[in-house]
């Protein structure tokens, strides 16, 4: 399998993972543009993508949905909350591209495709876990809380992105409106990089896992300083770096950690 993030962070949101005969993005809050050129970026093309899997309907991660969806006529899967609070806002999409998920799991030729329950203030938001033989990919970000079904679906991961959103200190002293300090800090907001750090405690086990920290706020956070967090929480808890895990950050303006496992 091949796992890059192409873009992540506050400013929007694109996925791409593919195994050995199938390809497909989680979200496109980009324009159609944008995510066109890191797919180009890491010598994959729009043509080639099987599918738009939607985590949620903010702007964030649906910007380009319609626009890549119509170009390249690509299937849009989301669950019919979200593809309900979204449809308004992408755009005409053919009837045959819009594939409301009626099951947490779904399979495009050899890769299996799983939703997950992850709270945030949206309709009906969902994290998604792929698959391919015994390789596995997750992603888990724009999480209020880290719940118990969410360590299950990590625990036996490959790779994981995993939200590292922001600075408690940092947002409680920033320029954020206090409504909005408030529903980030709630748990239907984003996980903190305290948060992330004791999240990947919990799902340290036998096998060796890539965690990619990612979704990072560009007000409230910094790379350096969301890697420095969790890296003083592993070592707190005794985790080796070379055995257990490895920690990168995901890149807010281009594609960056390309994994193939």
């Amino acid at each position: 399998m091949i796992f890059c993030p192409l873009y992540s962070g506050s400013s929007g949101n694109s996925i791409f993972v593919s195994s050995n005969n199938a390809k497909v993005l989680v979200d496109a809050g980009l324009p159609g543009k944008s995510i066109e050129k890191a797919l180009e970026r890491i010598g994959e093309n729009p043509t080639d993508i099987d599918g738009i899997f939607v985590t949620h309907e903010h702007i964030d991660h649906t910007k380009g949905v319609g626009v890549l969806s119509r170009k390249y006529d690509i299937p849009i899967y989301t669950n019919a909350p979200t593809w309900d609070s979204m449809s308004k806002t992408i755009g005409k999409i053919k009837d045959k591209n819009i594939k409301v998920l009626q099951s947490n799991c779904i399979s495009i030729k050899d890769m299996d495709i799983t939703s997950y329950k992850i709270s945030h203030d949206a309709a009906a938001p969902s994290g998604y876990s792929l698959s391919c033989e015994d390789k596995k990919a997750c992603i888990a970000t724009d999480l209020g809380f880290f719940s118990t079904e969410i360590r299950k679906t990590l625990e036996d991961a490959d790779v994981v992105l995993l939200e590292s959103n922001h600075d408690v200190e940092m947002l409680k002293f920033g320029p954020y409106p206090y409504n909005l300090k408030k529903r980030i800090l709630s748990n239907i907001g984003h996980l903190s990089n305290d948060d992330c750090g004791k999240a990947i405690v919990n799902i340290v086990n036998s096998k060796f896992k890539k965690i990619i920290l990612g979704h990072l706020s560009k007000t409230n956070n910094y790379p350096e300083l969301a890697y420095q967090t969790v890296l003083n929480i592993l070592n707190e808890a005794k985790i080796d770096l070379d055995k257990d895990l490895t920690v990168s950050v995901a890149k807010r303006d281009m594609p960056s950690n390309y994994i193939e496992f």
